[in-house]
């Protein structure tokens, strides 16, 4: 973009007419993403920003300028133009050095969006130290509790989970049901698989079921995603945490992206059928989270 004093840059008009705005059909449409855009343009002449420039603080103080006036209706468009701006920059014009459109949200987008909650390093510590396994529900919940931490699996994949589906040569572990109809192949860590031959050697009673876990009384039945809540809710508790199961996903959750995972590789270890939900975990570590949205390093 140039810089203040000169007229309105010819990119403007090259996204409308990429973006088909120029259409007869969608005239009234154009007018209205045209007065926008040039509400932009003056905003940034009048701050002496090039649009490579645009940070999400810039975007931000842009719309909090520019909405005053304005109903929330109107600000729910003004946030789809700039988004539909935004995603042109940064992917069909590479003038951005991130894609700053899925960060455009409005309040009842955010307001739906629940931080996870997760254990912190010390806390899964004294988890894993305070187990106990002199019993074969106690083996049970220890091998539970490592495919929930280990691989951020939901109660209901853990208890669907059946001997067919672990690979013990290849130490691979096959998720074919899925919350989103996203299956997956995922390898076993050394301890995680440890975990759960102890419970199929000590603690699993025998039965033709092909399911891993069974009930510890008979007649033996797989568990359900219940008895996966409470078992690993009441192991939490005995070692003074207020934590439930799904923790322990977040957890994992955290863990991969601090390990430099993308937002769109989180969503298919999770299994996230939407990548809104995945980008909730964004908000899981406060200095990952100013890293993504400031640029800022530690």
């Amino acid at each position: 973009m140039s810089k203040k004093g000169q007229s309105r840059p010819q990119i403007y008009q090259d996204y409308l007419e990429d973006s088909g705005l120029t259409d007869k059909t969608r005239r009234r449409q154009m007018r209205a993403v045209t007065a926008f855009l040039w509400k932009l343009h003056i905003y940034l002449e009048k701050k002496e920003l090039d649009l490579e420039d645009l940070s999400i603080d810039h975007v931000d103080a842009f719309l909090a300028e520019v909405n005053t006036p304005y109903a929330l209706s109107s600000r729910r468009l003004f946030r789809s133009y700039l988004r539909g701006f935004l995603s042109y920059l940064y992917h069909q014009r590479g003038i951005l050095r991130r894609d700053l459109a899925p960060l455009v949200v409005g309040p009842p987008e955010f307001g739906q969006s629940k931080p996870p909650c997760f254990l912190r390093p010390e806390e899964i510590k004294r988890l894993f130290e305070n187990v106990q396994l002199s019993t074969a529900r106690e083996i049970r919940t220890y091998a539970m509790l490592h495919l929930a931490y280990a691989l951020g699996l939901r109660p209901r994949e853990i208890c669907l989970i059946t001997l067919d589906d672990i690979d013990f040569t290849q130490r691979r572990l096959s998720l074919k049901h899925r919350k989103a109809n996203n299956p997956l192949i995922l390898p076993l860590s050394e301890p995680t698989l440890k975990a759960i031959v102890a419970y199929i050697i000590g603690g699993r009673p025998s039965s033709e079921q092909r399911d891993l876990f069974l009930t510890a009384k008979r007649p033996y039945k797989p568990v359900t995603s219940t008895t996966i809540c409470l078992e690993l809710g009441r192991l939490m508790k005995r070692v003074g945490l207020e934590a439930s199961a799904y923790w322990l996903r977040h957890t994992y959750a955290q863990n991969i992206l601090e390990s430099g995972a993308s937002i769109f590789e989180v969503k298919e270890m999770l299994g996230h059928g939407r990548i809104q939900s995945s980008k909730q975990y964004i908000h899981v570590h406060i200095k990952m989270m100013r890293e993504v949205l400031f640029d800022e390093t530690f």
